[in-house]
This record gives C-alpha cells, sequence and structure tokens, in this order.
C-alpha cells in the first residue's frame, strides 16, 4: 500500500477521532496523506487500550492485539487491516510502531511515571514515535519530529489532566506532583485541587524546551508544534474543542512553511 488507494473512511475516521493530526496532515501530500490520517486513527486506538475498559489488565489485551497485528497478524478492522497493509508495504516504520504500542502498556499502572524523565520518555515514545512515523512516511529520515511531536502530546495530556483525574486515572510523573505536596490519590480524589496548577507549569515549561526551529523536515510534521505552544501556554485549559483562533494559526503556518 502506498498510501494513495485507502478508503475515504479513514480520513472522515482521523477527522472525528483526531482533529489536530487531521488538520496537520491535510499540509501532506496527496498521495501520503492517508497514511497519516492512518497514523492519526492507530494512535487514537492505542490511547483507547486504556480509556475504553475499567481494568488495567484489559488495557493490556487490548494493546497485546494491537502488537499482533503490527507483528504480522492480520485482522479485519477499519483500522488495523489498512494499518497491515501499509506495514507489509513498507510505507510505515514498523519500529516506531513497535515504540508506540509497547510504551501505552505504562498506562496500565495506577502511577506510571515516577520522574519526569519517565514521563518524557513516555510522550517521545508515543506521540514523538507517532510524528516521526509520519514524518518518515513522508520520506523524511530525521529524529526532528519526534520532540515536536512529544510536545504536542504533552499540551494535550496536560491539558486533560482535570479530567483524567476525575476519572480516577494519574498520569503526571510523582516528581512533580511531589514538589506541590500532591500524590496521584489526594489528586483523584480532589482534581479540582489549585496545587495541581503548579505542576501543570512546570510540565509545560519542561515540553516547551522540545519545541525547536526545525526547517527541513515535512510541513505536516512540524504543525504540531503550533498545537503545542497554545496548548503549554495555558495548561489549565480545558479540552475542548478547538476554537478558530487554534485553526487558523496551524493553517496560516502550513501556508507559510509551504
Amino acid at each position: 500500500m502506498d498510501g494513495t488507494h485507502m478508503d475515504d473512511s479513514l480520513a472522515i475516521m482521523a477527522r472525528r477521532v483526531d482533529p489536530d493530526r487531521y488538520l496537520c496532515a491535510l499540509f501532506a501530500p496527496a498521495d501520503r496523506r492517508d497514511l497519516l490520517f492512518l497514523l492519526a486513527a492507530f494512535d487514537h486506538e492505542l490511547a483507547r487500550a486504556r480509556a475504553a475498559v475499567s481494568e488495567p489488565g484489559l488495557a493490556l489485551i487490548r494493546l497485546h492485539w494491537w502488537r499482533e497485528v503490527r507483528d504480522g497478524a492480520r485482522r479485519r478492522h477499519e483500522v488495523a487491516a489498512p494499518l497491515g497493509a501499509a506495514l507489509d508495504s513498507g510505507a510505515l516504520d514498523r519500529g516506531l510502531l513497535m515504540e508506540m504500542v509497547d510504551a501505552r502498556e505504562a498506562e496500565a499502572d495506577e502511577a506510571p511515571f515516577a520522574t519526569i524523565a519517565d514521563w518524557r520518555a513516555f510522550l517521545f515514545a508515543t506521540a514523538g514515535a507517532a510524528n516521526a512515523a509520519a514524518a518518515r512516511a513522508l520520506g523524511a529520515a530525521s529524529e526532528a519530529p519526534r520532540p515536536l511531536g512529544a510536545a504536542f502530546g504533552a499540551g494535550r495530556l496536560l491539558r486533560a489532566a482535570r479530567g483524567l483525574a476525575a476519572q480516577g486515572r494519574c498520569l503526571l510523573p510523582l516528581e512533580a506532583l511531589a514538589t506541590a505536596g500532591l500524590d496521584p490519590h489526594q489528586l483523584r480524589a480532589t482534581p479540582g485541587d489549585p496545587r495541581l496548577g503548579s505542576v501543570l507549569s512546570v510540565l509545560a515549561a519542561e515540553a516547551t524546551g522540545w519545541i525547536s526551529a526545525s526547517r527541513g523536515i515535512p510541513v505536516a510534521t512540524r504543525l504540531p508544534a503550533v498545537f503545542a505552544r497554545l496548548d503549554l501556554t495555558v495548561p489549565e485549559s480545558p479540552p475542548a474543542p478547538r476554537g478558530f483562533g487554534a485553526r487558523a494559526s496551524v493553517i496560516l503556518s502550513g501556508l507559510v512553511g509551504r
């Protein structure tokens, strides 16, 4: 599969489940765009592995199912089928997809990250690897897209932190929580705790440092950094649908980048 013959349903799915990455993908060459839609849909499925189940063990089972697809199992599924075809043709990098699946296992733990370094590694292996895979699909071997993708993932995670806590989940490092006198149990019990604001600010500053000027990589893999800058500037904002201003900033950056 070369990215030119996928079903339009992938574009529709990407727009529904990840409108941010969908918008970025529109700035990829038309004959490779569907591969980026596929990556967005795949990453969404991996994120759902934990979000859609009540028990961490069930999340590991779902991730194992995707690991089997990555490793050669071919199944009828709206994402798994085209993903298998893209892997078979070499259109997507299997090693980067391996990172994405394996790193998601951390989410099954009650407190997955002890340190900020652990949190950073998770983001570089999930959203970061997804952006690196998008760049590879567009013919760029540079690692520069990885930190941009990680910053994008960090921004979305920080915006969602209070909502995740209300659902009983904490994807923030214990090290950062402790500096504010918090732990995951307190955060889950009181998602509105004002002390969380300082934690989000510290982590936003950390992730902002991953963003750098990265000319020479595909435009579509630079644009997630535009979303990241917006999210990391105001990490307390709720993960509501994007307003016109945010999308206009990405579109303008994409047009200028071309």
